[in-house]
């Protein structure tokens, strides 16, 4: 999608507010989170660095995941749907600049968009992703056992994540044959596979020696994969070059769009880089996947 239609969207939410208010917030588990002891006070800040010129919400202390289910818009509703992971170091989410700015976006292609408020910080003893890929299988389980109600496909249910988000899709994408929870309800035995990925500026994906981190196991099954990613992203970009060299290796789907500069953390927002067309890409993807069909 062209940049003056999103900066017109955004311009029409603020006016008539007709997106949010279809709005739904659910809490993924009904008791406590999988693992969870420790009581955790959500607090959010908007002191950080800016982006765009523009504030940054950052959510931290998240104890009781959650995902907001943004419906597409009847006359533009495609059937599928795309869970959202903001990025954050596994410390905290990047809520608006990589969560409700992207559900937006993805509302106006006619993309149903759930946004994942997973939790961070990292766990003391833990994994830094095991409790969010605990709450992002949770949340596709989810999405799928209601597809009916939200008026989906139930084979058409993405993963896209930023950062630390994106290496939580990852995760996502490469265990889904064990779930890494004890079922709780019968929302457990529902599939918990994303139909495909969307990974834009992944962080953490890779290990020693030209290789990927230990615990990401690339098969035949994973999801067909798109990555966006920018050369002067010194600190990640070899970690997506061996993910995609990976994919290619495995036979799965993938497609990379690989921009000279733009850095890390810029989201759907307009810093003046080549790299902020990637929506236009990924819109494009879309249409060959068939997640969405105009």
């Amino acid at each position: 999608m062209k940049r003056t239609t999103l900066i017109l969207l955004y311009i029409h939410i603020i006016i008539s507010g007709t997106l949010s208010a279809q709005e739904k917030t659910y809490k993924l588990f009904p008791g406590s989170a999988p693992g969870e002891d420790t009581p955790y006070t959500e607090e959010s800040d908007e002191s950080g660095n800016r982006v765009a010129g523009e504030t940054v919400l950052r959510i931290t202390h998240v104890g009781s995941p959650s995902i907001v289910v943004y419906e597409a818009p009847e006359e533009l509703a495609e059937g599928s749907a795309v869970i959202v992971c903001p990025g954050g170091g596994y410390s905290r989410l990047a809520y608006d600049l990589e969560g409700e700015e992207v559900c937006y976006w993805l509302n106006e292609l006619g993309i149903t968009a759930v946004l994942l408020k997973y939790r961070v910080p990292r766990r003391p003893g833990r994994a830094k992703h095991e409790a969010p890929l605990q709450d992002l299988q949770r949340a596709v389980s989810f999405v799928r056992a209601n597809a009916a109600h939200l008026n989906i496909n139930a084979r058409k249910i993405g993963v896209m994540g930023f950062s630390a988000g994106a290496h939580l899709c990852v995760m996502a994408g490469n265990s889904f044959g064990n779930r890494t929870y004890p079922d709780i309800d019968w929302i457990d035995r529902v599939d918990c596979r994303p139909d495909f990925c969307l990974l834009v500026y992944p962080a953490y994906l890779a290990g020693e020696h030209f290789g990927l981190a230990p615990e990401i196991h690339v098969s035949p099954k994973t999801p067909p994969t798109m990555l966006i990613h920018t050369e002067d992203d010194k600190a990640h970009i070899d970690g997506s070059l061996f993910y995609y060299y990976a994919l290619k290796e495995a036979g799965v789907p993938a497609l990379m769009h690989l921009y000279g500069k733009g850095g890390h953390g810029y989201g759907l927002r307009d810093t003046g880089a080549v790299v902020n067309s990637w929506p236009d890409r990924a819109e494009d993807w879309f249409r060959e996947l068939g997640v969405i069909n105009e």
